[in-house]
């Protein structure tokens, strides 16, 4: 039995999701979070042999989120299943340890096979993302996207702030103190030669790394 947990702050996502893993065969959905928090807890305590993650979440996010799973229980294996399909994000997910990056436009079939691939020790990324990374190894073109600049941290924090978190809020979910997140995002604000978090959630939406939430 393959255990699954699924983490997305939407639970109509959710629901879908669930629907459709439990009419297969050898999957069982555990459990679901709402938030990266919610899945790092429920991971230590219960140790599902999937986690489907999104990136986009309130809170800590699913990037810190796929982070401290990876680190306190190495075991669980995770899939990101997320509208930031762009570039930095693929690469970044899987440098710091997820096992599988799919689009949420990937059809069922897809999604029930990228989890079994997983589960059997192997990893799995959509096609169309694997192409793109390619394509940029390749070429060495990463001046497309400003957002390849910035560090695993500095997108972290640009993904809260897009949702609207203020500094003091980021530090407390990151552990951080507010000079250094204020520090992380200037910096940020400097690569992407922006001025303010209106712009930046603007440039977000215009290169595809945030989704426009009209859920909320």
């Amino acid at each position: 039995m393959i255990n699954v947990l699924l983490v997305d702050d939407h639970e109509l996502v959710r629901t879908g999701i669930k629907r459709i893993l439990d009419d297969v065969r050898g999957f069982k959905v555990i459990g679901e979070a709402k938030t990266g928090e919610e899945a790092v807890q429920f991971c230590r305590k219960n140790s599902p042999n999937i986690v489907l993650m999104d990136m986009n979440m309130p809170g800590m996010g699913g990037l810190e989120a796929t982070k401290k799973i990876c680190r306190y229980c190495p075991d669980v294996k995770i899939i990101v299943l997320t509208v930031n399909c762009e570039d930095p994000f693929p690469s970044k997910v899987m440098q710091i340890g997820a096992h599988g990056f799919l689009t949420k436009g990937a059809g069922s079939d897809e999604m029930v096979n990228a989890i079994r691939s997983v589960h059997a020790g192997q990893r799995y990324i959509a096609p169309e993302i694997a192409q793109q990374i390619a394509l940029a190894q390749v070429t060495g073109r990463t001046d497309e996207n400003p957002f390849q600049s910035l560090s695993e941290r500095e997108l972290q924090i640009m993904l809260m702030l897009t949702k609207g978190e203020k500094a003091q809020n980021i530090a407390e979910r990151l552990n951080l103190s507010s000079k250094t997140v204020n520090s992380y995002r200037y910096r940020m604000f400097e690569k992407l030669k922006i001025s303010g978090d209106v712009e930046l959630t603007h440039l977000a939406i215009r290169h595809k790394m945030i989704d426009i939430d009209v859920s909320h």
